[in-house]
């Protein structure tokens, strides 16, 4: 069974720095591009960063400059450093990643969403 758990979410005042986590978990044959999306509320969810297996990155562009993208593919974990936040960065931060499986198909996975507050 293939989990993507996030870790990293909670209440930052703004201007100030948080480090999301991501780790796939299961039997992993080896994974493609990851990225991070996020939905506020009443919005669609939108990408925030993604990077491809050799590193290539992408950002949207509220969060070009502010946020960094990263992983460790041996660990299997993607990072989305966020610093410089804003109250309008607030959302639910989902991780998303195209896995293959031994048991299965190339196939996209969703994580269960950590909540990023900004606030004073």
């Amino acid at each position: 069974q293939v989990q993507l758990v996030e870790s990293g979410g909670g209440l930052v005042q703004p201007g100030g720095s948080r480090r999301l986590s991501c780790a796939a978990s299961g039997s992993i044959s080896s994974i493609n591009d990851m990225g991070w999306y996020r939905q506020a509320p009443g919005k669609q969810r939108e990408l925030v960063a993604s990077i491809t297996s050799d590193g290539r990155t992408n950002y949207a562009e509220p969060v070009k400059g502010r946020f960094t993208i990263s992983r460790d593919n041996a660990k299997n974990t993607v990072y989305l450093q966020m610093n410089s936040l804003k109250p309008e960065d607030t959302a639910v931060y989902y991780c998303n990643a195209d896995l293959l499986m031994t048991y299965a198909p190339w196939n996209n996975y969703w994580g269960q969403g950590t909540q990023v507050t900004v606030s004073s």
